[in-house]
């Protein structure tokens, strides 16, 4: 489906907004680890708590995210001539790339001490297979270009060869655990994109896909899905449909922006009306089973959908309403070199092991001082993945 005249480029800037936000929030939430005494509330709750923080909206706002970019994404490459097999294709080469850094990223929590090669050595090297891989080259079928992507496959395979965990050795010895916020974010994205693809984007199909990843989540919570469980280990819907029911909430948000004006009540009214629909569904069921992240709810999932949509009204408020953008430019990589940003802590946390570094005095990693020098971190990454754009150094799948 095509959007409408008045819809222009600079409507894009709300949701690249959004995006980098939550790119800041997840840097700044997985760096709480580092700090001490601080509030519960900015943390994930535990498995067995009725309950949410900060840390577990983060993750669903950006499946959210995944969802409101996929049909500028698709009709992109449909405007370029790509017929729906072409860009089905490029689906399936983008989840690849996502489920690979997902599946090592998640099993480098496993990695043995007494490794040939030092954890972080690895986990430098890994990062460095992802952008000779991954990277947006200028000249992407140059023999350089080629020889540097074939150089990064042959890494990565190396690092795989020497992977050893406390019960084993190689790449035999990974698994595929939770699959990773990489991963996970590559099923997500897989599922919602083949859902619009192959549905023509059809909004009335977008909205019984969610209803559906709803329903299956609802179902394998209430133990209806018994008869069907014998093949959950070969083949499943991610989060048992948690993952790809927020992206679709995503997917539905975006076709409403699209072929509506942000000044028409309409939208407004529709957009707020599906946000308390979900966050109501979230709480009414909330005693069934109850909030949680770690064992994806139905009830998070449908909280964290509505919240996602509230969240992306705002970004619309700022900047279609109000015309407000030049604080975008401060903060504008981590919305459009997302992977690169997400991905330069992890050299960071390695550099910092590498070279025997100490943590910063504990003065300055509580409390109040201590979440201020993780929101300082938050931004200085951005910083990096900024100057490092400037440089065309960037992951793009």
């Amino acid at each position: 489906m095509t959007a409408k005249p008045g819809v222009t480029l600079s409507r894009l800037i709300s949701i690249d907004a959004f995006r980098a936000i939550v790119m800041i929030l997840m840097i700044f939430v997985n760096d709480l680890w580092t700090l001490i005494d601080i509030p519960g509330w900015l943390e994930h709750v535990s498995a067995d708590a009725d309950g949410m923080g900060l840390a577990d909206v983060v993750f669903p706002a950006f499946l959210f995210i995944v969802g409101l970019s996929v049909p500028y994404a698709i009709e992109s490459r449909s405007k370029k001539g790509d017929t729906n097999t072409t860009v089905f294709f490029h689906i399936v080469a983008r989840t690849i790339a996502l489920l690979v850094m997902g599946l090592f990223l998640v099993n480098s929590e496993s990695y043995a001490d007494n490794a040939i090669l030092p954890k972080d050595v690895w986990m430098i090297l890994l990062v460095a297979a992802f952008f000779l891989i991954w990277m947006a080259y200028k000249n992407p079928e140059s023999l350089t270009v080629k020889l540097l992507r074939a150089g990064g496959v042959l890494l990565l395979a190396i690092l795989a060869a020497l992977y050893k965990t406390e019960t084993g050795n190689g790449i035999t010895a990974m698994g595929i655990h939770w699959w990773g916020i990489l991963g996970l974010i590559g099923w997500a994205y897989f599922i919602a994109s083949c859902v619009y693809l192959f549905s023509a984007g059809k909004p009335v199909i977008q909205v019984l896909a969610l209803v559906f990843f709803m329903l299956f989540s609802s179902a394998s919570f209430l133990d209806w899905l018994g008869p069907i469980e014998s093949i959950k280990k070969y083949v499943w819907i991610a989060g048992d449909g948690s993952m790809p029911a927020f992206s679709m909430a995503g997917i539905i948000t975006s076709i409403a922006y699209r072929n509506l004006s942000s000044a028409n009540k309409k939208f407004w009214i529709l957009m707020v009306l599906f946000a308390v629909v979900l966050i109501g569904f979230g709480l009414l069921t909330r005693p069934v089973w109850g909030i949680s992240k770690i064992r994806a709810t139905p009830s998070w999932t449908a909280i964290c959908s509505g919240i996602g949509i509230l969240g992306f009204l705002v970004m619309v408020y700022i900047s279609d309403i109000r015309k407000v953008a030049s604080w975008y430019n401060y903060i504008k990589p981590a919305g459009t070199s997302t992977l690169t940003c997400y991905l330069i802590p992890y050299i960071h946390y390695a550099l910092i092991g590498l070279l025997g570094l100490s943590q910063l005095p504990e003065v300055m990693r509580t409390g109040v001082p201590g979440l201020f020098k993780s929101l300082i971190y938050a931004l200085l990454i951005v910083s990096v993945t900024g100057l490092l754009e400037k440089r065309n150094i960037r992951l793009k799948i």
